[in-house]
């Protein structure tokens, strides 16, 4: 390891490979998984990790803009579809089918914009409707009939998926989640009498697929947090998951200098500690600037040569504070946790009060992945 680096995250590929065989395993042949690397692949590093995944046969990879994608096609991966997701900017449109992306369509007029587009090339273009089917975010009206205008006006665009998202997945006492399929279910029947039938029908993320709901299944599932080895937080009373994944990533800092602190002396920022006994305390290089969240002031823990320790006083931008007083041996240079095992982005997401999303995409590029 490069004794120079202040922060960096250590990626398991083999482990996210694992997780995406285990969650293709459980869906079955019959569904296909696409992969979410939007966000750094939630910071795990995007172009990396989606190599790793098309070399294990996802078919599917799945961005939020158009620059994404276009990044993905510049390292090499040629291909794997790439849907997409969130890119309404009409600006960008021609810049997606120059680099073969697909984009997800939100606006029925939009449809027009890209049989222009198809025109002008002499191509039929294939993009994939989303829905709206009750999250009231992104996505068309669930009106087929209009739909099946809109599209019948447009004969150079090809409906090849037909796509939703569930906004309530994982909240178990919440309808929406039930009302929503019966949308989408609707709609994609209504499509079918009026000679639309998109080859791709995908509504359900991670946590549609860990907690079982088969219903939403369909001809594809869109995985993200499973695939780095965590499950959506529930409400309610949920099932048992069905997918055994494990977390890919450990998230360490070094320690930049240790101090001996007498009794009634205040540690950082606004003075939100003050020891209670004579302390021995570590300074180490990851503040809010490389994602630990303040929210861990005077309560987060890391772990120092094998053990778990308190956080002491404010996270600063550059820096944080630890209690070693109890920890013999630790050294300016050493190695200090700061997410892994035993304290997950789960634990970090309790405290910080917070989801496993947030803490995963927080890990800033200044913290080097290291793939192992």
């Amino acid at each position: 390891m490069n004794d120079q680096l202040r922060s960096w995250a250590e990626v398991s590929l083999d482990r996210i490979a694992a997780n995406y065989r285990n969650i293709r395993a459980v869906v079955g042949p019959q569904t296909a998984v696409a992969c979410v690397v939007k966000s750094e692949a939630y910071g795990h590093g995007m172009v990396a990790v989606a190599k790793r995944l098309v070399a294990e046969g996802a078919p599917w990879l799945t961005v939020t803009s158009t620059q994404e994608g276009m990044e993905l096609r510049q390292a090499g991966i040629q291909d794997a579809h790439v849907l997409v997701m969130a890119d309404a900017l009409r600006a960008n449109f021609a810049s997606m089918l120059d680099h073969r992306l697909t984009p997800a369509v939100h606006d029925l007029a939009d449809l027009a914009v890209f049989n222009e587009l198809a025109l002008a090339r002499g191509e039929r273009v294939r993009v994939h409707l989303k829905i709206d089917s009750g999250m009231g975010r992104l996505g068309v009206p669930a009106d087929a009939r209009a739909i099946a205008e809109a599209a019948g006006a447009c004969p150079n665009v090809e409906i090849e998926g037909l796509m939703s998202h569930l906004a309530s997945s994982s909240d178990f006492p919440a309808t929406q989640t039930g009302q929503q399929v019966q949308t989408f279910t609707r709609v994609a029947s209504e499509l079918a009498g009026a000679g639309i039938r998109p080859r791709l029908r995908h509504i359900s993320a991670s946590g549609g697929v860990v907690y079982g709901c088969r219903d939403a299944w369909l001809d594809m599932v869109r995985i993200g947090l499973s695939l780095y080895g965590y499950v959506p937080a529930t409400t309610g009373p949920a099932p048992a998951s069905l997918v055994d994944v494990k977390p890919a990533l450990a998230w360490k800092t070094r320690v930049l200098s240790i101090k001996e602190l007498p009794a009634g002396v205040p540690v950082g920022y606004g003075a939100r500690h003050i020891t209670k006994r004579p302390t021995r305390i570590a300074v180490v290089g990851a503040g809010y600037a490389d994602g630990v969240f303040r929210q861990l002031s005077c309560r987060g823990l890391v772990r120092a040569a094998g053990v778990w320790v308190p956080m002491l006083g404010a996270v600063s931008m550059d820096m944080s504070t630890i209690d070693v007083t109890d920890v013999a041996g630790v050294k300016p240079g050493d190695e200090v946790e700061l997410l892994g095992e035993g304290f997950d982005a789960d634990n970090i997401a309790a405290l910080a009060d917070t989801i496993s999303y947030d803490v995963l995409c927080k890990i800033q590029p200044r913290a080097e992945r290291i793939y192992v």
